[in-house]
């Protein structure tokens, strides 16, 4: 009789034991979203053994980690904002939009955004830094000044969320836009620091909607942004943000995706739709735990490809945070991304 009631004692320590062990995935998930940063626009890069990440903020915010796990804010790019700022945007507040980072012949490139809201009185700039670390005697932010700009009443088109990408021939592109007429791509000078001439190379990569009018009351009519151009095997993926931001728990944001076998496009879909005719294969889109998700950038980091973006929480009174998600590759080499908010299935 003793012995039977040790033993069920043990079996049910042992059944605690595992109901326990059962829980730690979910624990740790718990712990990792409580570490999320609130952010829009997250962009993120490598230096040795710490990862860098710049957002939307305040002279372009900053922040570091080890793990991607637990960041640390660091100082902003900028104290002030560049000089020549207020001449494009009247007024501006040193409040710099959609940052975009690359390293390339061991200097790092942070292209950025100045604009008026809901308007396309915009430029993108560009600023040079040896290193990103800080601590660093070398360490300092050196601004070029305008890459692009748009004007109200003479473009179409909004000069806004950039990204950098070097073909294989080593030629830089710039890709861009907001709403309006959608996205672009312009060719760049070798130097990365500006537009190339003889001749001038631009090319419209998606497209929701055309707008032939000027008038600014029509801009939302073409709900797309956040180009990002990621090359892997023989295609160029560009991943961009259907729909509305910045709403909370209104935001309806959503990620697509289309590929090329040129950097300039044609883009298509899945279903062989082009983007520059509203195309482009859901990736990745809220629930109700997470609103609108998007403005996404795309990674490898030791040979692991991540899915970095914003999303709207829900259990958090829809205020943006920093989401980053393992992006994998379906047999016929179309991404998808595992876990979290719903994701799009379509594997044919």
């Amino acid at each position: 009789m003793l012995y039977n009631l040790k033993k069920a004692g043990v079996l049910r320590l042992v059944v605690l034991l595992a109901f326990l062990l059962a829980a730690v995935p979910s624990a740790f998930a718990q712990i990792q979203q409580s570490k999320q940063i609130s952010v829009h626009d997250p962009v993120m890069t490598k230096q040795g053994n710490t990862y860098y990440l710049f957002a939307t903020g305040r002279g372009i915010a900053v922040w570091s980690s080890k793990d991607m796990v637990n960041w640390e804010r660091e100082k902003s790019v900028f104290e002030e904002a560049p000089g020549w700022v207020s001449n494009v945007v009247p007024g501006f507040r040193n409040h710099i939009w959609a940052p975009d980072i690359a390293n390339h012949n061991g200097q790092y490139y942070l292209y950025y955004s100045v604009s008026a809201f809901g308007k396309n009185t915009s430029a993108i700039g560009v600023a040079t830094n040896t290193t990103l670390d800080s601590n660093d005697p070398n360490y300092k932010w050196l601004d070029h000044g305008i890459v692009v700009q748009s004007v109200p009443g003479r473009d179409m088109w909004n000069a806004i969320d950039p990204n950098l990408i070097l073909d294989e021939q080593g030629q830089p592109w710039l890709s861009f836009g907001s709403f309006w007429n959608g996205l672009k791509i312009v060719k760049l000078k070798k130097d990365l620091l500006s537009v190339a001439e003889n001749p001038q190379e631009w090319h419209t990569v998606v497209q929701r909607e055309r707008i032939d009018t000027l008038d600014e009351r029509y801009a939302g009519n073409g709900a797309v942004e956040a180009p990002f151009i990621y090359k892997k095997g023989n295609y160029y993926y560009l991943f961009a943000s259907f729909d509305y931001c910045c709403r909370g728990p209104e935001s309806t944001y959503k990620m697509v995706v289309g590929r090329s076998e040129k950097v300039t496009g044609p883009y298509i879909d899945r279903e062989r739709k082009k983007m520059t005719q509203g195309g482009g294969s859901l990736l990745l889109e809220g629930d109700s735990n997470w609103h609108g998700v998007g403005h996404n950038s795309v990674y490898d980091f030791d040979g692991q490809d991540y899915l970095v973006f914003h999303a709207y929480d829900a259990a958090d009174k829809g205020k943006p945070k920093l989401r980053i998600e393992k992006l994998s590759w379906d047999k016929n080499g179309w991404p998808k991304v595992t876990g979290g908010a719903t994701e799009a299935r379509n594997e044919k």
